[in-house]
């Protein structure tokens, strides 16, 4: 049979996972195992970049697993894993480090966003260096694709640019007589961009998306989120006061299209449908059939995550099976940036 290519993508362990985070990309991870070598990781070192709570992280990092696989994720099919159950990571970013100029990392657009916010007295080396984390994330796996949104295209180029650059100071020849196998010391991977993901939208404003960095809890609705609290974030959403039934992609009406929209996600419908059944409603007589299909849509996800969460052992279990194939797989790419490098191997 062909090789299969290798796809890599991580989630952060903050926060909690949202409709926008499930049917923008959670799906697409459900579809990508069927058809890609897979490894999918939770990025804790990734969660420290910004002052954080560690009991919020330690129950977040099972949890996060714990949500992916409940939404279809399948560790028989896919890696999952914890990032730092794999202590080539952190090892390879030190190496990478050593090679990656300071101006690229300057120019990082989200370490200047990020930065501002926390003002630069108390900026990390972490926050400044992620990128370089992110690279060895993806390099260390010789990932041909990597699934990213416009705002991670800049660290995917990175990536390749620091790749580019391990091959050109310490591969072809040089790596050669180094010992090494292959003239090229790491792959350089490609963007993914999967089909569409649905672009879901803030409840408190049609026009932001679902996001869990804004502070108002109202404006997402959580997969976790019981049907009390999904009729309370449905009801206290906001609407317009447009008369006349609900419309889809109208611009003057940016509500009514996210709201459609995650009806129509929910229930399976197509836009037609969706028109056709509650397009006549008023807001008073939708918003009941939303929370109805939100909560219908969420119910067998939140069964199964209660399932796996509950099962500490066996969960763990999958995570120790994906870290082992992560490190074998990983191992093999740093003893080779470690040989061309000119390190002494351990024996």
């Amino acid at each position: 049979p062909a090789v299969r290519k290798r796809v890599l993508s991580g989630v952060q362990p903050t926060g909690s996972i949202h409709m926008g985070n499930y049917l923008g990309a959670i799906k697409n991870w459900v579809a990508l195992q069927e058809e890609y070598d897979t490894f999918y990781c939770v990025v804790d070192l990734h969660a420290i970049t910004m002052p954080h709570d560690p009991k919020e992280l330690l129950a977040a990092t099972r949890s996060s697993a714990a949500v992916y696989m409940a939404c279809g994720v399948d560790p028989a099919k896919a890696n999952v894993f914890v990032q730092s159950h794999v202590p080539a990571h952190a090892e390879l970013t030190w190496l990478l480090n050593c090679v990656t100029p300071m101006g690229w990392l300057n120019r990082m657009i989200q370490f200047k966003e990020k930065s501002r916010k926390q003002g630069s007295e108390d900026v990390t080396v972490g926050l400044l260096d992620y990128p370089v984390l992110m690279a060895s994330d993806i390099l260390l796996y010789d990932t041909d694709l990597v699934p990213v949104g416009e705002d991670q295209r800049q660290h995917l180029e990175l990536a390749r640019d620091i790749a580019a650059r391990v091959n050109s100071l310490f591969g072809g020849r040089k790596g050669k007589k180094m010992g090494l196998r292959s003239s090229r010391v790491l792959k350089q991977p490609d963007a993914f961009i999967p089909p569409a993901g649905a672009r879901v939208m803030s409840l408190t404003d049609g026009t932001a998306k679902m996001s869990k960095s804004n502070p108002a809890e109202g404006s997402r609705i959580n997969l976790l989120d019981p049907p009390d609290v999904i009729a309370q974030k449905v009801k206290r959403c906001k609407t317009d006061a447009i008369a006349g039934g609900l419309t889809f992609d109208d611009p003057e009406r940016p509500e009514a299209t996210n709201l459609l929209t995650l009806y129509q996600l929910s229930t399976g419908l197509t836009k037609d449908e969706v028109v056709a059944e509650v397009g006549e409603m008023s807001w008073g007589q939708f918003k009941p059939a939303l929370t109805d299909a939100l909560v219908a849509h969420l119910e067998p996800i939140q069964a199964r995550y209660a399932e796996i969460a509950d099962d500490q052992g066996a969960l763990d279990a999958e995570l120790k099976k994906g870290a082992d194939a992560a490190n074998e797989v990983a191992q093999v790419t740093l003893d080779r940036v470690k040989t061309a490098m000119g390190f002494t191997l351990p024996m």
